[in-house]
């Protein structure tokens, strides 16, 4: 039998968009996203008591210039469980009326003529780039779906557009029409003429002194899969990929004394933001929402051995269905393997000149995503001592502004003559559906204090730690701390190590940025999960996108803020932890014309959740030279 969280078989795709088609009646429809429909608690209890559970596939398809169509499939009763019309709502944007808009602005007259004031009459030079185009209370927004066009120059097919932007020329485009409602001509800036290769054949030389370094496990890799769940060290999970969140892991949970005990029910990017700090008119209006106005889980990429993943490599393939139904299977999408990570522990006994010192191990669970001249890597990482983290890797190439010479770029960096970055933001935030040990869980924030000088504390040097256990969601809009090293411990109070001490996983957040535009902002009415680094809600089943089901020029306010707003209870009872982070990036020219990876990300470390060092027992290394 299929366990009802393995990912969905091609087939299994086909079935459901053809029971919607019926269902709806449609014989073309235009499909945004079909993705695993996750079974609840319930049923999962059911299932492990021998019950069957029934397999489902939520579909998303578009129902009119601004409705979507949502509906529940079951493939167990091949039967449409629920079908739902939403309106007003817009969907991501989509891959057809993408090139759609980009085939219309070049036919454009006014668009043309643009070009021509600036010398460009090869129109096939010229790169398109569709833009989700973000919400402002502006008059022709109203009623329709719209994606904003920039334009780049470029010299030859493999050129970087990105060097070359065509500054001041904005197209607005009706998705649901094919309309170019609009062409702005925002005034001719010079276009930067040095190129931004970084292709090999394009540098002046290549490092001839770099030696190969050759990844091999002679006896095979240390995990073990079987269909989409993963065991690796005491570790199991199972991993799937969403079409708008990505790399999804469920049922995490830690092997300890012959019983699995579970830490994390499902963990995944819920959505994300960029918001640009331009005051230019052509680039103020940039706040690219990755996961929710494009769906990250599309762009995936095809992950190649010795480029994306190093070593004995165990591939998880995506299908994934098109917008007109049919399924692409994208193989790779998911790279898992084991990395030697320096030392896990040691220690030299000065009196007995005995030294014992253990290798730190990680498995790696990763996929990459191309968003337009982004790239957005995905680490998980799980540690032989418990812990477990993500890191994201910012790459590609930045998005670029003309700058005339010897003018003020603004709230923008200089990187290339005539060209600047503006100054802009990344902000992420995961959805962490807690369950350590159990689904009864408190959230407890720990901040590090000195201790008030008296007579317990003569010398001045006392430290003590502060915990406060958050009862209500809106005690839990907190966010990072680095002066008092603020961290949140995931509790379950009513499991206890040998000490009496609740279990608990810590969260420890890196020194990350909440959003810097102002809460009047429109980007801030939208992204307002980006306003704090930790929020907590109690459990939910529809409650999953941290900006709202559909942020694709939403009016703002949905999603964390309006949920929070409730101020619900949230101790031990089963709860979601939603974590935002990431960088705000002042570009630097050394980020052109290709990013180097710039990472951010947390820990999920055990606190009193073993009742001692649970690495103890992994072995001394294999050679012996280190165990003396």
């Amino acid at each position: 039998m299929t366990h009802p969280l393995e990912a969905l078989t091609p087939d299994e795709l086909r079935t459901a968009a053809a029971l919607y088609r019926e269902a709806r009646g449609e014989a073309d429809p235009l499909f945004v996203s079909a993705s695993l429909s996750e079974p609840s608690r319930e049923e999962l209890a059911t299932l492990e008591a021998g019950g069957q559970v029934p397999r489902r596939v939520r579909i998303v398809a578009v129902a009119g210039p601004c409705a979507l169509a949502e509906a529940v499939v079951s493939l167990t009763d091949r039967r449409v469980e629920s079908l739902e019309v939403i309106e007003p709502a817009r969907p991501p944007v989509l891959f057809e009326e993408a090139i759609g808009a980009i085939v219309a602005v070049k036919e454009h007259p006014d668009w043309q003529a643009a070009m021509r004031r600036r010398g460009i009459d090869d129109f096939d030079r010229v790169q398109l780039d569709p833009w989700p185009p973000g919400t402002f209370g502006l008059p022709h927004e109203e009623g329709r779906r719209l994606t904003k066009v920039i334009s780049y120059l470029r010299e030859h097919p493999e050129d970087n557009g990105y060097a070359h932007p065509i500054e001041g020329v904005l197209a607005h485009v009706d998705l649901g029409t094919g309309e170019v409602l609009f062409v702005e001509d925002l005034g001719v800036v010079p276009i930067p003429e040095e190129s931004g290769s970084y292709y090999p054949e394009h540098q002046v030389a290549l490092r001839t002194d770099l030696k190969p370094i050759e990844i091999t496990q002679p006896e095979g890799p240390s995990f073990t899969v079987e269909g989409n769940l993963a065991r690796w060290q005491r570790w199991q999970f199972r991993v799937t990929l969403d079409p708008i969140e990505g790399l999804v892991l469920h049922q995490i949970g830690y092997e300890d004394g012959g019983r699995l005990r579970p830490i994390m029910h499902r963990a995944s990017l819920s959505e994300m933001v960029v918001p640009y700090g331009s005051t230019d008119p052509m680039h103020r209006w940039k706040n690219a929402f990755d996961a929710g106005e494009w769906g990250m889980g599309r762009m995936v990429n095809s992950l190649e051995l010795g480029c994306d993943c190093l070593g004995e490599i165990h591939y998880f393939d995506a299908p994934m269905l098109t917008e007109r139904g049919d399924v692409n299977v994208v193989t790779n999408a998911i790279c898992m393997h084991e990395e030697d990570y320096s030392i896990l522990w040691k220690h030299h006994d000065m009196h007995s000149f005995r030294t014992e010192v253990r290798r730190q191990r990680r498995l790696v669970v990763s996929a990459i995503y191309t968003v337009g001249n982004y790239e957005y890597a995905f680490y998980w990482y799980f540690y032989l001592d418990g812990s477990i983290q993500l890191e994201v890797k910012l790459t590609g190439i930045i998005q670029p502004q003309a700058v005339a010479p010897g003018a003020d770029p603004g709230n923008a960096n200089l990187i290339a003559p005539g060209l600047a970055a503006p100054h802009h933001q990344h902000l992420f935030c995961v959805r962490l559906d807690m369950a350590v040990d159990g689904f009864t869980n408190s959230v407890v924030e720990v901040n590090a204090e000195p201790q008030p000088p008296g007579p317990d504390n003569e010398w001045h040097n006392g430290i003590v730690s502060v915990a406060t256990t958050f009862e209500t969601e809106l005690q839990a809009r907190r966010e990072v701390n680095p002066a008092t090293s603020r961290s949140w411990r995931i509790v379950n109070p009513r499991r206890v190590n040998r000490l009496g001490q609740p279990v608990s996983y810590k969260l420890i957040p890196q020194s990350s940025p909440t959003m810097l535009a102002g809460d009047d902002s429109w980007v801030a009415r939208r992204a307002g999960f980006a306003r704090h680094n930790l929020w907590v809600t109690p459990y939910h089943p529809d409650e999953r996108r941290a900006a709202g089901d559909h942020a694709n020029q939403s009016g703002g306010g949905d999603g964390l803020p309006r949920w929070t707003a409730a101020d619900r209870p949230i101790t031990d009872t089963d709860i979601v932890v939603w974590h935002t982070f990431g960088v705000t990036h002042l570009v630097r020219p050394e980020d052109w014309p290709v990013m180097p990876v710039e990472s951010t990300g947390f820990l999920l470390v055990p606190f009193g959740f073993f009742d001692r060092n649970p690495a103890l027992d992994v072995p001394p290394p294999s050679s012996g030279h280190c165990h003396t």
